[in-house]
This record gives C-alpha cells, sequence and structure tokens, in this order.
C-alpha cells in the first residue's frame, strides 16, 4: 500500500529517482509514497573527520550529500541512451547516527557496532544516560543540464529514552544479532522497542528515514521548480 499522489506522478514523468543506500528500511519507507526508484548504494567511503564538524546534524547532512554525489556523478558518467536512467536524474542519500553527549557537552557520533564488545559498550552507554538523539541527514540531489546537479539537504532529530536495559535482555539482544548493522547498535524497529519506552519525534527518523520531513521537502521542491 502506498500513497498516489498526482503531483509525485508528474515528477516521475520527468524524473528518475535513485536510492543512493542498501538499506531496506528506506527502501520500505521510500516506497510507501508511491515513488518508484532504482537502488544504487552508494560506495563512499563514510571517512569523514567527526572533530571537523559542529554538530551531529552537520556531519550526517555532509556524509548524507556525499553518498549521493558519489552514485550521481557514477550514473552521469554512465548514462547512455536507451538505459533506464535517461530522464534527469533525482538521487537521495540519507546517513543515521546516535548521539550522546559527552562530559563537556559535545556530540559522540555512535554508527555501527564492529562487534559484540563494541555493541555491549554502546548500548550500555546509551542506557547510563537514559536519553539520547537520533539524527538522519538527507541529501536529495536533482540533475540539472548536462551532468551538474543541484542540492537540497536537511537534517531531522528524535529523542530517543531507554529503560529496563538490564544484562539479561542486554546479552539476550546481542546474541539475537541485530545490533550488528544499526547505528547505535539498535534498531527500534526491531527487537529494541522492548527497552525503548517512548521516543519524542518522528519515528521512521529513528528507522533511518525522516518520511514526513522528505515528502514536504520534496513538494517544496517541485513546487518552486526545482523538480
Amino acid at each position: 500500500m502506498s500513497l498516489r499522489l498526482t503531483w509525485i506522478d508528474r515528477v516521475l514523468e520527468q524524473r528518475a529517482f535513485v536510492l543512493a543506500s542498501g538499506s531496506p528500511r528506506r527502501k520500505d519507507i521510500l516506497s510507501k509514497l508511491g515513488i518508484i526508484f532504482t537502488v544504487v548504494p552508494s560506495t563512499f567511503p563514510e571517512t569523514l573527520d567527526k572533530s571537523s564538524f559542529p554538530n551531529a546534524e552537520a556531519y550526517a547532512t555532509t556524509n548524507a550529500q556525499q553518498k549521493a554525489a558519489e552514485v550521481m556523478d557514477r550514473l552521469l558518467s554512465e548514462q547512455k541512451p536507451g538505459n533506464d536512467l535517461t530522464k534527469p536524474l533525482v538521487v537521495i542519500g540519507a546517513d543515521t547516527v546516535v548521539v550522546v553527549r559527552s562530559d563537556d557537552e559535545r556530540d559522540v557520533i555512535l554508527e555501527k557496532p564492529e562487534n559484540a564488545d563494541a555493541a555491549r559498550a554502546m548500548l550500555r552507554r546509551l542506557a547510563d544516560q537514559k536519553s539520547h538523539r537520533v539524527v538522519t541527514g538527507v541529501s536529495i540531489l536533482t540533475q540539472a543540464e548536462g551532468k551538474k546537479w543541484t542540492e537540497r539537504g536537511f537534517s531531522e532529530c528524535t529523542e530517543v529514552t531507554f529503560d529496563g536495559l538490564s544484562e539479561e535482555i542486554l546479552d539476550a539482544y546481542i546474541t539475537s544479532g541485530e545490533p550488528f548493522d544499526k547505528a547505535g547498535g539498535y534498531g527500534y524497529q526491531g527487537l529494541a522497542a522492548f527497552f525503548i519506552p517512548r521516543i519524542n519525534g518522528c519515528y521512521y527518523n529513528v528507522v533511518g528515514f525522516p518520511a514526513f520531513s522528505f515528502l514536504r521537502e520534496l513538494g517544496s521542491m517541485a513546487s518552486s521548480g526545482l523538480l
């Protein structure tokens, strides 16, 4: 089931949409908007220096832009008459991070844990702080004339509260394997719901793609002639 919005159908007649992510959660959310798109995962290495950014929002938005740009540039270099992407492109990039505060009140960005010990340390830190932020940066690149493109980006923040994460639940959660492909070491849409009593903000942002804000941004771009 998906929304079928007339203005999105009109945009789809003129543009080829590409999701620069292999995330099944982002794919599912985007599909619910009735957008037909191609999945082309980005190969951007995500090695940006976190300390060079003023906050997590700037870091996530830049990462999203770099992911989308890598895909856009790659597709433009391959674009030939007769393939599926001969329409002007719209490439969507996203990056989700989990953020805690350091002792000196700076943002500390938690991404995907590399192993069980890292997952345990992340989850225990999140539980000790009670509440933390989930930030998703989104970048929408639109192909302009020739092989040039323009960019619109935004970020979304949701507050997440942990409670009741006992050692027994922590052990079971790590054993489930769920922490290892998710920023911060947990997935709210999965088993982590059993130790997250509440959130303040967009649910879909915690899952990995802020649906409401994306639709609003896309609508703004369409009404101003950018799509």
